[in-house]
């Protein structure tokens, strides 16, 4: 971590052209015309031209896990939503301290949050009230049904939506106003703090992630597979195959049955057996036809 020198002056001639960081080996100098490549951001110089930044790459949101008799010493800062949506911005806090804030890429910093500075040092964040749009449904001539119609029209031209049971929020635009209102919605122009909804896949999922890893999905995975396969293979064939002819007097002839189909397992499945269509007649003992000749078996 860097630190840059602390540097005084009585006026502006006492400014040195480069501010050199304080880092193992005293390596590198950072110009103070931009952001420095060590760390260190521009400064501001205030009576005395004494330049002081605090160095904040740690967020706990909502305060979590905190004390809150922590959260009201805690100092604050307040952001409008161009602001919070970065994750790497200056600000000046409740005490007068420069932050420089420098949080992983993508984050986005919501009221409410408390940012911990290198010091260990608590701030509050803020949602700094500003000009929004605040959308409701039309009593006379509309119905509740129309916020859901206009949030997928406003998500469908990317606009950054507030969501709330009565109404939706959105920053200025004239033209999204006059479609609105063309969809039989009340607009009216409010300050107040605005906190749009985030992606589906952002990171953290502000607010709203349950983190119950509870996946809801086919396949829901409760294991109850009812397998009542009883294979009740009541293969009632009595072999008597009678495999040579039969001269039957009288003239009539009995068509012996063709022996049982083969028993075709299916793949990856338990063996079910399947039964011939029953036979005509079957010649046997107890069949009570005298056919008046021998069985040579």
């Amino acid at each position: 971590m860097v630190h840059c020198q602390a540097i005084t002056g009585s006026d502006e001639s006492d400014i040195p052209d480069v501010v050199r960081p304080q880092k193992d080996g005293d390596q590198g100098t950072c110009d103070i015309s931009g952001m420095f490549p060590d760390g260190c951001l521009r400064p501001s110089w205030r009576g005395g031209y004494s330049y002081q930044m605090l160095q904040v790459s740690k967020l706990l949101a909502q305060g979590q896990g905190l004390a809150s008799v922590l959260l009201k010493r805690a100092a604050s800062v307040t952001l409008d939503w161009d602001t919070r949506q970065k994750s790497r911005f200056q600000a000046t806090d409740s005490q007068g301290r420069e932050l420089g804030v420098f949080l992983p890429r993508g984050t986005a910093v919501r009221g409410g949050d408390v940012l911990v500075a290198e010091d260990g040092s608590l701030v509050r964040v803020v949602a700094a009230a500003q000009p929004l749009l605040r959308i409701t449904p039309c009593t006379t001539h509309g119905s509740p049904f129309d916020l859901m119609r206009a949030a997928y029209h406003l998500g469908n031209r990317h606009v950054q939506i507030e969501l709330q049971p009565d109404h939706l929020k959105i920053e200025p635009d004239h033209v999204l106003a006059d479609m609105l209102r063309a969809m039989h919605l009340i607009v009216n122009a409010v300050d107040q703090a605005f906190e749009p909804e985030s992606g589906a896949y952002a990171a953290g999922g502000h607010g709203h992630a349950h983190g119950h890893g509870h996946v809801h999905g086919h396949g829901h995975g409760h294991g109850h597979q009812h397998d009542h396969g009883h294979e009740h293979a009541h293969d009632h064939g009595h072999g008597h195959a009678h495999d040579h002819s039969h001269a039957h007097g009288g003239s009539h002839a009995h068509a012996h049955a063709p022996a049982p189909a083969a028993v075709v397992p299916a793949p990856g499945r338990k063996t079910i057996a399947i039964q011939s269509a029953p036979a005509p007649h079957v010649h046997g003992p107890g069949c009570g036809h005298d056919h008046g000749h021998d069985h040579k078996h």
